[in-house]
């Protein structure tokens, strides 16, 4: 008897090595594309692209776009709220400023654009491979999916709008600030004489 788990276990080992391996090659490319959001948005439109063509193709698998719509909706919210919810967690740590006057502090996403990107590309890839099972095609009508779905996008985005207004931030980067300096000190510095 304990010969046979054994030969298990030594069988086991090449692919657990070949795992191992695969998952440091997974990880090392994955690190490198990390300053690249470009090309990595652009290589996750392709993925989109792919799997409205097949579920347009095939004509069905509307409940897998259901979930996937359902669950990048989550996503999206998890990208445009903060870290720290003022509303639910009044804390010491570095809170939302109120006023013009309140010291700068960077917005923390709860969900980093990274994660939410990998996320987002991950989700499309297990929906695309679920519509090769028939046992995902469950016959339902779709308009009334998308209606739904379109109803708690609206009703989901109005909230966290009100939300983004009501703590006053933004969470998106609209690139550095330009300061320009003071035009009439500018002119009389030209014309000072040394």
């Amino acid at each position: 008897m304990e010969g046979t788990g054994g030969s298990s276990a030594s069988a086991a080992a090449p692919v657990n090595q070949w795992w191992q391996e695969f998952s440091k090659l997974f990880q090392y490319y994955l690190d490198k594309s990390t300053p690249h959001a470009t090309y990595r948005w652009i290589g996750s439109l392709v993925i989109v692209l792919i799997y409205v063509l097949r579920v347009f193709y095939v004509q069905g698998f509307y409940i897998v776009s259901y979930g996937l719509g359902i669950y990048l909706l989550n996503l999206l919210i998890g990208f445009l709220s903060p870290l720290v919810d003022p509303e639910l967690e009044p804390s010491d740590g570095p809170l939302l400023p109120t006023k013009g006057s309140d010291e700068f502090k960077p917005f923390i996403r709860r969900l980093p654009e990274f994660k939410f990107w990998y996320s987002f590309t991950k989700a499309f890839c297990i929906a695309f491979v679920m519509t090769f099972f028939s046992v995902f095609d469950v016959p339902v009508f779709w308009p009334i999916l998308l209606c739904y779905w379109i109803v708690l996008f609206v009703l989901t985005m109005r909230r966290q709008i009100a939300h983004m207004i009501k703590y006053k931030y933004i969470p998106f980067n609209l690139g550095k600030q330009k300061y320009s300096g003071k035009k009439s000190s500018a002119s009389s510095s030209g014309s000072r004489a040394d």
